[in-house]
């Protein structure tokens, strides 16, 4: 843990800390396998807090350039920084501990310092601030899933548009049994989105430290089939050849592995349709591949824009 102490010059005793002082309370962290970092006054802090920010700020009230509470309304102000617990060092008075709070202090303790008092005020900030990190860690990887799902979202949405247009034009005939293999890819289409949102709907696991997966034996020639089904309509709105293919030499049989059917049906059809996005011209092929080593499968896909 980084470990700050902001306090003023120790040539001005008026209210602060003698050299002594310092000392004694930088040697009482340091035997607890903190790293301390001692500014000469607040400007010099705000300075070293900016370009390495901290885990715990310790400011004494008493500074020659600017007071405690200016530099701990400072630190909680810039929007740039972490969150930074800040342990105000002050004197007894009620009226100090009043001002420390409409500042931001997240803590005090009043001169003389108590040793013991310091350093379970310390463990007590730095386990706010491992809090709070963890909160905002997790609220972060949640919005990276919800982007995510919600990129992956819009090509079988689009896909299946696409084929509604189809539908209106009349490209499949006019007939139910002329339409009929078209609606059923429609309803597929439907079924994976509907999956989709039920993943979306599980984002509380990923806060919870993961989502579970479902491992089954799934077939990926069937699924890259499908898949190349669903999206063939945004291809052929390109003019692009959209095809899936097995390597020479590779059987059906050797392309099934455990995994969890939803996220590989979703790695596919992002990248596939990436694929669709990002080609102008010629083809967009899917290659199986698979090397049988002793027992293990490893099947290669390839996804070849031309």
């Amino acid at each position: 843990m980084e470990y700050n102490f902001r306090t003023k010059k120790p040539k001005n005793s008026a209210g602060g800390y003698s050299a002594d002082s310092l000392r004694l309370l930088q040697v009482t962290l340091k035997l607890k396998g903190y790293n301390v970092t001692i500014a000469d006054n607040g400007a010099e802090a705000l300075v070293q807090i900016a370009e390495s920010p901290p885990d715990l700020v310790l400011l004494d009230v008493v500074m020659p350039d600017m007071d405690g509470y200016e530099v701990t309304r400072q630190i909680k102000h810039n929007s740039n920084l972490p969150f930074i617990p800040i342990l105000l060092v002050t004197g007894s008075e009620k009226s100090s501990v009043v001002k420390g709070l409409d500042a931001g202090a997240d803590e005090f303790i009043c001169k003389p310092v108590d040793k013991k008092e310091l350093l379970a005020r310390v463990r007590a900030l730095l386990r706010l601030k491992h809090s709070m990190d963890e909160q905002l860690f997790l609220s972060q990887r949640r919005e990276d899933f919800v982007t995510r799902l919600t990129h992956d979202l819009r090509t079988p949405l689009i896909a299946a548009d696409q084929f509604l247009k189809l539908l209106q034009r009349g490209v499949f005939g006019n007939t139910l049994s002329a339409m009929r293999e078209s609606l059923e890819q429609m309803a597929q289409s439907n079924q994976t989105l509907l999956s989709m949102v039920d993943t979306l709907l599980e984002v509380y696991q990923y806060e919870a430290g993961g989502k579970t997966l479902d491992f089954f034996v799934v077939d990926l020639w069937e699924l890259c089939q499908q898949v190349v089904q669903e999206l063939m309509p945004l291809a052929d709105v390109k003019h692009l050849t959209l095809k899936a293919v097995l390597a020479k030499g590779t059987e059906t049989s050797l392309v099934k592995v455990r995994g969890d059917r939803l996220e590989l049906r979703r790695l596919l059809t992002n990248l596939v349709g990436n694929a669709i996005r990002f080609s102008d011209a010629g083809s967009v092929e899917v290659r199986l591949n698979s090397t049988v080593q002793g027992v293990t499968i490893e099947p290669d896909t390839q996804i070849s824009p031309t």
